[in-house]
């Protein structure tokens, strides 16, 4: 058996990851330049970007709501699917996509721990750009 190094944290405390337009992000767990875990809460109504991410990896489980996810297809048209409760998605670096929670939204999110990365490309697809965090250079990302 392995012995554990003293200065490992095997209980971690939840950090609130500052405000959001369209609810709460909490980091839960962050094992550095592997992964990080994340509670979001999306109120009803409302949705982040339309963005996509250079090098952020990310994938989510519904805990409670109902939220939809539109994203590209491989014909480059944007197409939506709504997910419930129990339901997972998967979103790969590159991949154009936005989130709306039609109810409110409980989302457990694991990703790489990229942070700052977003790409707006909502003039792309002649839609509004709405209020929220703004595209980050290459430079402005962060691997913790």
């Amino acid at each position: 058996m392995k012995k554990i190094n003293s200065k490992v944290n095997i209980i971690t405390k939840k950090k609130n990851l500052g405000k959001r337009e369209w609810g709460k992000e909490d980091l839960l767990v962050l094992i550095p330049k592997v992964l990080s875990l994340k509670l979001l809460k999306i109120k009803k109504n409302k949705e982040g970007g339309l963005q996509y991410h250079r090098k952020k990896n990310e994938c989510g489980y519904i805990l409670e709501g109902k939220l939809k996810i539109t994203f590209q297809n491989s014909k480059g048209i944007l197409t939506s699917k709504i997910l419930k409760k129990g339901s997972s998605f998967h979103i790969p670096p590159g991949v154009i996509h936005q989130e709306r929670a039609l109810t409110d939204c409980l989302i457990i999110e694991a990703s790489t721990p990229h942070f700052n990365d977003r790409v707006r490309v909502e003039k792309k697809f002649n839609l509004p750009q709405n209020k929220g965090l703004p595209t980050t250079s290459l430079k402005e990302i962060l691997l913790k």
